[in-house]
C-alpha cells in the first residue's frame, strides 16, 4: 500500500510482509472441503472391483438334481462359452430345458429325441438350440478378431451321469461346431 508521497513497494517487500502476516494469522493453509471428483473416482473404481469380481465368480447351484463332481485340479474354471446343463431332469442350455433325460439313462436320452433312433448319437431339440447359439456366437467373434471357426461351451453335469449321455451330448456339440468344451466340476482341496 502507499500513501501520498510514498514509492510503491517493491515485490520482495510484499512478499516478506505476505508471508510475516500468514505466519501471524495462524500458519499454513488448512484444506476445509472435500474434493468431490476425487471421491466419485474413488467409489466408481470399488464398484468396478465389485461388479467384476462378483460375475467372475462361477458358482452353480447345487441341488439333489445336480451335484457337480469332484477333481483334483485346482485351475481357475473358463468365463467364454455356452453353458450346457445335464441334471437327472433334463438338458438345458442356458435357462432353457431343451431335452428331458429318463429316469434311466444309462442309454442316453429317449430315441424320440434322436435323428435317427435309438443308437444315434445326435440329439435333435439340443442340436436346433445350439445351432442358433452358435449363430449369434459366430457374429460375435467375427466382430470381435477372434475365430469364428468354433464355439465353446461349459458343461454342468451331475456326478452320476451315466457316460453315454455325456457323449450323445458332446457329439451333438461337436456336429454343432462347438470344438472346445469345459467340464464344470467342484475344485479340489489345494495341495
Amino acid at each position: 500500500m502507499t500513501t501520498a508521497g510514498q514509492k510503491p513497494a517493491g515485490t520482495a517487500t510484499f512478499k516478506r510482509m505476505l508471508r510475516k502476516e500468514t505466519l501471524r494469522r495462524g500458519g499454513a493453509h488448512e484444506v476445509n472441503f472435500l474434493n468431490i471428483t476425487a471421491m466419485l473416482d474413488m467409489m466408481t473404481i470399488i464398484l468396478v472391483f465389485l461388479l467384476k469380481s462378483m460375475t467372475t465368480s462361477n458358482n452353480v447351484p447345487q441341488s439333489n438334481d445336480l451335484k457337480l463332481p469332484a477333481s483334483v485340479l485346482t485351475t481357475e474354471a473358463s468365463q467364454e462359452g455356452l453353458p450346457v446343463l445335464i441334471t437327472k431332469k433334463g438338458i438345458n442350455v442356458g435357462e432353457n430345458e431343451v431335452v428331458p433325460v429318463p429316469p434311466d439313462a444309462s442309454n442316453g436320452v429317449d430315441a424320440q429325441y434322436k435323428k435317427n433312433g435309438a443308437n444315434d448319437l445326435y440329439i435333435t431339440r439340443l442340436g436346433t438350440a445350439l445351432s442358433s447359439f452358435r449363430e449369434t456366437d459366430k457374429a460375435i467373434r467375427t466382430a470381435t478378431g477372434k475365430d469364428p471357426n468354433s464355439s465353446e461351451a461349459i458343461i454342468v453335469a451331475d456326478e452320476n451321469t451315466p457316460y453315454r449321455l455325456l457323449c450323445e451330448v458332446l457329439y451333438t456339440l461337436g456336429q454343432n461346431e462347438f470344438a472346445k468344451f469345459h467340464l464344470m466340476v467342484n475344485q479340489g482341496a489345494k495341495q
